[in-house]
């Protein structure tokens, strides 16, 4: 009876998750078999309208590899990707540590306008970032203007370098309270008794970060960093909204905005797909470094 107890218990977990990996695959699997198929097919506004697709095969694909536009989008993504991950990864782990160090009312106050950034809307705080950098009635202008800078009527979002820079600060703004709350939690699990002990050994503020506070943290750090990768890769509507504020689309896209303008607004939806699923392997790519880290970690 015991043996056959033992047997048996091992399916009961099985079972209890099987109903939610089912909705989970359902919802995910479909999607992306139906992009898949939509990526090898010519779908175009006619077939919107009831045309029957034609199957093409990767003739999709073959016509984005030989597009040097394509390559020029995709440095330029990975570029603004890693930029954004490391700035934001930087100063979020700064902050963290420094919250660490404050008393308990600064610390709420910091939390609590972090919070606000992390909560407030795309759209609205994109509304206010494009005031501020408003050729007209831009407060940055007014500012660099008034201190003495000859910034009166300049046009940040004209050119790709300024327009990327704007965007950069956009997104790490948006980003970095989620690697604060993070990187905060994770530091407060850190013991105190070990980090005494490396002091007492002589051990300097910099050697204690690096051999006992990093060590433990590092986990929550690899899985932050991984998914900070995977949200600038694919950042859409910060671009989206810079662009239509002025900037030009041609020099300012990224994969994101390039697979918009495919589907929605040049009506080639075939493109489009396998333009995603490009997107897809390069997301793949770029962060399975990462992922094996975890493992490894996970089994030493």
């Amino acid at each position: 009876m015991a043996r056959r107890r033992t047997a048996r218990q091992p399916a009961l977990p099985t079972v209890l998750v099987l109903p939610a990996a089912a909705l989970l695959l359902l919802a995910l699997g479909y999607p992306l078999a139906r992009q898949v198929v939509l990526s090898l097919q010519e779908f175009g506004l006619a077939q919107q309208f009831g045309r029957p697709p034609e199957w093409v095969g990767l003739g999709n694909y073959r016509a984005l590899v030989g597009d040097s536009y394509l390559w020029a989008v995709v440095l330029r993504t990975v570029a603004f990707c890693f930029v954004n991950a490391a700035l934001t990864m930087g100063i979020g782990v700064g902050i963290a540590l420094l919250m660490t160090r404050m008393s308990r009312w600064v610390r709420i106050a910091v939390q609590s306008g972090l919070l606000l950034t992390w909560a407030t809307p795309v759209v609205a705080a994109m509304i206010v970032w494009q005031f501020l950098f408003d050729t007209q009635y831009g407060v940055v202008n007014s500012l660099l203007t008034t201190l003495g800078a000859d910034y009166d009527g300049h046009a940040w979002l004209a050119e790709p370098l300024s327009f990327f820079t704007v965007a950069t600060m956009v997104v790490v703004w948006m980003s970095v309270p989620f690697v604060v709350f993070t990187t905060y939690a994770a530091l407060t699990q850190v013991s105190d008794d070990v980090v005494e002990a490396a002091e007492i050994d002589g051990a300097g503020a910099w050697q204690r970060f690096v051999h006992v506070v990093l060590p433990t943290v590092r986990p929550v750090l690899l899985v932050v960093l991984l998914l900070q990768v995977i949200w600038d890769l694919r950042v859409f509507t910060q671009i989206y909204t810079l662009q239509k504020a002025g900037g030009i689309t041609r020099d300012t896209n990224l994969l994101g905005t390039y697979i918009y303008t495919l589907g929605i607004k040049g009506g080639d939806f075939g493109t489009a797909a396998a333009a995603a699923m490009f997107m897809l392997l390069l997301t793949v790519v770029l962060t399975a470094p990462y992922i094996r880290i975890m493992f490894r970690q996970e089994e030493t």
